[in-house]
């Protein structure tokens, strides 16, 4: 019973994320807020939301591993997966901004985290809104940084003229997805972990943090394989912060998030800080602005050690 919870929890995120972004952009129309602002801002955070709602659920029922390890796993799985996974189908353009900017941020806020999980082994309150300021700051730079809207990942300017009751609708929809949807995973999750024996922390890396990248992964292959835009390095990356920053930032705020498992200190954050920082001689070598094939292939390649070495036990 425990699979079908997780699956319905999955499909539900699914759909509550989808319907929250499409009212959320919608409702950013209606206060004739800008494309660019909109695509930088209220899609990022909504497109967040299955994440911000299964670390909460997890972390206000007792089970914070999952709660750290839902984030630290997505980010892993999202360079390692996602990303390598949408190279090996088509080669992904690195631009300026990626060394200037994205990279340089991600790697500080996932250092950040790692020292306020180090120091005293809880992510505190004051931690979390620490998290979240550096987020919205960002933001803020990226917004100055942007010297059109082209830049930015579309946004379906047909949502522009929905009624108003259809985005009460939606909103409702979403929110209601989102809430059950992330109570079934993370009570699913909790009762396989009991019964193959492992720990909530391995269930939050891997099980947890697949399904909630798989949503991320399906649009990014379908797009390279389509060709219809550019697979945007910067919004993996983007995607990586957010989940650091707004997650367990604003989950922090909410109920601070002590670590229960050893391996999420021991382990776990420094593989999501190698993949991080293996981004950097990808991006330039051998072959310069580019993450092609190969490249990708030895991205999965390395997502799958890290798999195999999370449920065989060994730290490294």
């Amino acid at each position: 019973m425990s699979i079908v919870w997780v699956v319905l929890g999955f499909i539900l995120l699914v759909v509550g994320g989808e319907f929250l972004v499409r009212s959320s952009v919608a409702l950013s129309f209606k206060f004739k807020i800008s494309k660019m602002v909109i695509g930088m801002t209220v899609v990022s955070f909504a497109t967040s939301a299955p994440e911000l709602l299964v670390s909460l659920q997890a972390a206000l029922s007792g089970s914070p591993a999952i709660a750290i390890n839902n984030v630290v796993g997505s980010n892993i799985a999202n360079i390692g997966l996602v990303l390598g996974i949408t190279a090996m189908v088509s080669a992904i353009a690195v631009d300026k901004s990626f060394y200037k900017l994205n990279w340089p941020v991600m790697m500080i806020f996932s250092m950040v985290l790692y020292y306020f999980l180090k120091n005293d082994h809880v992510l505190s309150r004051i931690e979390g809104l620490i998290l979240f300021v550096g987020i919205v700051v960002f933001l803020i730079i990226l917004i100055k940084n942007a010297k059109n809207e082209e830049m930015i990942e579309e946004v379906d300017e047909s949502l522009a003229v929905v009624s108003n009751f259809k985005i009460i609708l939606w909103l409702l929809i979403g929110a209601s997805a989102l809430y059950f949807g992330s109570d079934w995973l993370v009570l699913g999750a909790k009762d396989i972990a009991l019964s193959i024996g492992v720990s909530e922390a391995v269930i939050g890396v891997s099980l947890i943090a697949i399904g909630t990248s798989v949503p991320e992964l399906a649009a990014s292959v379908i797009a390279a394989a389509k060709q219809e835009k550019a697979i945007s390095l910067g919004n993996l990356i983007g995607s990586n912060i957010f989940n650091i920053a707004s997650v367990l930032g604003l989950t922090a705020m909410i109920k601070p998030i002590p670590v229960t498992e050893p391996q999420i200190l021991s382990s776990d954050m420094f593989w999501m800080l190698g993949f991080a920082f293996l981004l950097l001689p990808l991006a330039f070598l051998p072959k310069r602005w580019l993450i092609g094939r190969v490249k990708g292939f030895l991205l999965v390649i390395a997502y799958g050690v890290f798999m195999f070495l999370v449920f065989s036990g060994d730290k490294f």
